[in-house]
């Protein structure tokens, strides 16, 4: 089964950008997104073959995911059942028959960190959440999780240093998310490989390879021998992130 995850940074700006196109070339199983910046009947985006789910932020313009699924679910599930983080369209759970595919979009610590604080009670919560799921069958965690965990995993580690996305708070957090049964699949299938997944619209960051790799495939340790294949779509444009890809047995 081949699954893909893209921060699309505006859908309805990346349909213009030939959206459409990208993903029947893609021809997933699963097509997750996060920063749609949708309400619920703004656009009407729908591919044969494929079931959709979406979760929409309460604020206009903001957050957001998606799941295109060619196989339906047992069950969908929209946030984590907690009132603090579920306004911002953040999470969305499938339920299949041998896992759960969890798409997220994890808040960013914004310019001078003023939201590390919240970010961190998200961290625990979030985690604990996978946890639970992962009790009942294993996890495949998607999406713009907003934290470069390794030096490797940006450009500019040392003028980086305690900026919003590699904060030690930060990779803290995700070092203790990878310790408690789960698997970063790209850094595993590639532990010294040098790929980027977002770049900054400025100083043609793109253009010179500045980039961070933000966007993961999170597996639960015990899916890592069905584990085919990780991929960063560097040559994908459309957002400032790129797709990412993981392919199962």
């Amino acid at each position: 089964m081949k699954f893909i995850s893209w921060n699309v940074n505006g859908l309805r700006a990346c349909v213009g950008k030939g959206f459409a196109d990208i993903f029947e070339q893609f021809d997933a199983d699963f097509f997750c997104l996060q920063e749609t910046k949708m309400q619920a009947g703004q656009l009407d985006l729908q591919f044969l073959g494929y079931q959709s789910f979406w979760n929409y932020a309460d604020k206009k313009g903001y957050s957001g995911t998606a799941i295109y699924t060619r196989h339906t679910p047992i069950s969908v599930a929209y946030g984590i059942g907690i009132d603090e983080h579920d306004h911002e369209g953040r999470v969305i759970t499938l339920e299949m028959a041998d896992f759960y595919l969890v798409c997220c979009y994890t808040p960013n610590s914004q310019d001078g960190l003023r939201r590390l604080d919240y970010r961190m009670k998200w961290e625990d919560d979030f985690r604990n959440y996978l946890m639970r799921l992962d009790q009942q069958k294993p996890v495949i965690l998607c999406g713009d999780l907003n934290v470069a965990h390794e030096e490797i995993d940006l450009k500019n580690p040392k003028t980086n240093h305690q900026n919003a996305g590699f904060t030690d708070d930060e990779r803290e957090k995700m070092t203790t998310l990878l310790g408690s049964g789960f698997t970063d699949s790209f850094r595993f299938k590639y532990p010294e490989k040098v790929e980027y997944s977002w770049w900054s619209y400025r100083a043609q960051a793109r253009t010179k390879n500045v980039g961070w790799r933000i966007d993961y495939f999170i597996i639960s340790d015990r899916l890592r021998n069905r584990l085919q294949d990780s991929k960063i779509h560097t040559e994908v444009m459309g957002s400032d992130h790129c797709p990412v890809e993981i392919t199962i047995e």
